[in-house]
């Protein structure tokens, strides 16, 4: 039962780039059960171990969802900001729509700029000259790109872990099924032995 401790929870198990452990692979039920007064401790250490990898692959999906959302705003934006930035002093006003709310979009009249001002989220809004924006938003881009590419990693990684741990509480519970098959049988034999050496068998 110790090993079981030590691959579940110690601080040497082996983790996956973002620290996510990885989950015991039980090959021989008897590196983690002795006898089957441990059974029962080993599988609910591996329900608590499948819940909290199950948690952890709901939280990941709802990131991933987010930044999946996230990413073409992200994008429009920037697009938005070059179209800008190779806008000629002397250019005639664009006249195009902008979003208000989900349904409501007005029309406005777009003079040539320098500066533009960019949402950086909770209710906080900034100017910022053309081409600090596009470098801006370039990193935004990038590292909303990668973590949606790490979230996407993870996912698989905890489904992995999952699976693993689906197993390994599998064979817990088949080898408890067989040692009390045995002790069934063994037993028979016994009551079976005195039956017949009994005087009266």
């Amino acid at each position: 039962m110790a090993t079981l401790v030590k691959a579940g929870g110690s601080n040497d198990a082996p983790t996956n780039p973002r620290g996510i452990p990885k989950a015991p692979f039980v090959d021989r039920v008897e590196d983690y059960v002795t006898d089957r007064t441990e059974v029962e401790s080993t599988i609910n250490s591996f329900k608590e171990m499948i819940s909290k990898y199950q948690f952890m692959e709901a939280n990941t999906q709802r990131r991933a969802t987010g930044l999946k959302d996230k990413i073409p705003d992200i994008q429009k934006t920037l697009d938005t900001v070059r179209f800008l930035k190779l806008r000629k002093p002397d250019s005639e006003p664009i006249e195009t729509t902008f979003e208000l709310n989900d349904t409501l979009y007005a029309k406005a009249e777009v003079p040539y700029t320098e500066e533009v001002y960019l949402w950086l989220g909770a209710n906080v809004m900034l100017a910022y000259p053309i081409l600090e924006a596009e470098e801006l938003l370039k990193s935004k881009l990038a590292t909303a790109k990668q973590s949606y590419a790490n979230c996407e990693e993870d996912m698989e990684f905890l489904r992995e872990q999952i699976t693993t741990l689906e197993v390994a509480f599998a064979r817990v519970y088949n080898w408890d099924v067989a040692q009390r098959r045995k002790e069934r049988v063994e037993a028979g034999d016994s009551i079976a032995d005195k039956k017949a050496t009994s005087p009266n068998g």
